[in-house]
């Protein structure tokens, strides 16, 4: 594989193949590319919490409203800097509609 990289001062760099900065985790490519796994994870964990605290008791549109305004950021932070192809797109399009499906 690759050597480690030294700093001036000592420190050795690992290379790893995923690198959390600022909350996003950035992946290994030749292009910038990051993961989308940790943000439809986050988004899952959030969207379900609501879905178990009110459930059946609020209406549809409440659930929207919450999705919208408390969730969707969870799934597209830092997603204005990031180019993504269609089969991302494709993927964060799949889980939104996936909560959709839950509540209907």
């Amino acid at each position: 594989m690759f050597a480690n990289v030294c700093t001036h001062d000592g420190h050795q760099l690992s290379w790893v193949k995923e690198l959390r900065y600022l909350g996003i985790f950035i992946v290994s490519s030749r292009n910038f590319k990051r993961s989308l796994d940790h943000a439809k994870r986050s988004f899952y964990r959030a969207a379900n919490s609501i879905f178990s605290k009110i459930g059946r008791i609020a209406s549809e549109d409440v659930l929207i409203e919450l999705l919208k305004t408390k969730r969707m950021p969870i799934l597209l932070y830092g997603f204005e800097v990031c180019n993504l192809c269609k089969r991302d797109l494709y993927s964060l399009d799949f889980v939104v509609n996936r909560f959709f499906y839950e509540i209907i």
